[in-house]
C-alpha cells in the first residue's frame, strides 16, 4: 500500500482568509513597485506631474489593502478557529503546548503536524499583522498630506488654506491658495508619518522574504501542502496534527 494513502485532508483556511491572502499579495506587490518608483522618482527622471500620479495609484492601491487589512482583522473575532487572534498571536496555553511540541520535533528531526500557524509563523504572521497595520495607518495620513486624498485629505486642505475661498484653489505640488506658515506647520506633522513610512517600507521587504523563506522552509520539510492550502483551504498529514480536535471541525 502506497504510503500516500495514509494522508488525510484536514480542511485549516477559510474562503475569507485565502481571499485575503492573496489581495494582500497583490497590492503588497503593487504598492512596493510604486513606493521604489516613487523613492527614486529624481533618479528615473520622472516630471511633477508623473510623481503626483504615481502617488495617487499608490493610494489607489492603498485603499484595496487598507480594506482588505480592516476586514482581516475584523475576521479575527468572528472566522474559523485557525482564522482567529488565539490562533495567530503567540500567547495562551495552547500555543504554548504546540510550541514544546514543535521544539521537541525539531530535537528529533521529526516534523509535528500543525494545522493552523506553527509557532514560528505564529511570530511571523503577529510581526507581518503589526508592519502591515502601521503602513496602513501612515500611507492613510501621507495621503492626506501629499496629494489631499481621503479620508484626511480635505481637513488637511482646510488647515493650509489662506481663507476657506481659496481651500478649493488648493492642489498636490502647487502653492496657489496655501499659507505658508500652516503648511510648514503641516508639513512638520507630516514629517514623522513620512519617516515611519518608508522604516516600515524596508522592515516590511525584509519581513516577507523571511516569510517566503520560512514558506519554502516548511514546505520541503513537512509536505503538508502549506502552499496548495492558500488555494484550496486545506492540508494533508498522515498523523491527526497536534491542534486539532473537535473544536477545529
Amino acid at each position: 500500500m502506497s504510503s500516500n494513502s495514509t494522508l488525510r485532508e484536514y480542511p485549516v483556511w477559510d474562503r475569507m482568509v485565502r481571499w485575503f491572502h492573496w489581495i494582500n499579495v497583490l497590492s503588497v506587490l503593487a504598492l512596493i513597485a510604486i513606493g521604489v518608483a516613487i523613492m527614486n522618482s529624481k533618479a528615473l527622471g520622472v516630471s511633477t506631474d508623473g510623481k503626483i500620479l504615481l502617488k495617487t495609484w499608490h493610494v489607489y492601491v492603498g485603499y484595496v489593502f487598507v480594506i482588505n487589512l480592516a476586514i482581516r482583522l475584523f475576521w479575527t473575532f468572528i472566522g474559523n478557529r485557525f482564522s482567529r487572534w488565539s490562533a495567530i498571536l503567540p500567547l495562551g496555553r495552547r500555543f504554548k503546548a504546540q510550541k514544546t511540541a514543535y521544539v521537541a520535533g525539531l530535537k528529533e528531526g521529526k516534523p509535528v503536524g500543525i494545522a493552523g500557524h506553527s509557532p514560528l509563523a505564529r511570530y511571523m504572521v503577529t510581526v507581518l499583522f503589526l508592519l502591515l497595520s502601521t503602513q496602513a495607518v501612515t500611507g492613510l495620513v501621507l495621503a492626506g498630506t501629499d496629494v489631499y486624498m481621503p479620508p484626511f485629505g480635505d481637513s488637511f486642505k482646510a488647515w493650509i488654506a489662506d481663507s476657506p475661498e481659496s481651500e478649493a484653489l488648493i492642489k498636490p505640488y502647487s502653492k496657489e491658495g496655501v499659507n505658508e506658515a500652516s503648511y510648514q506647520q503641516m508639513r512638520d506633522l507630516r514629517s514623522p508619518y513620512k519617516e515611519v513610512h518608508e522604516i516600515v517600507f524596508w522592515i516590511l521587504v525584509a519581513a516577507i522574504i523571511l516569510h517566503l523563506l520560512g514558506v519554502i522552509y516548511s514546505e520541503l520539510r513537512e509536505r503538508n501542502g502549506l502552499v496548495s492550502a492558500m488555494f484550496t483551504g486545506k492540508k494533508v498529514f498522515k498523523d491527526k496534527p497536534v491542534d486539532w480536535d473537535d473544536e477545529s471541525r
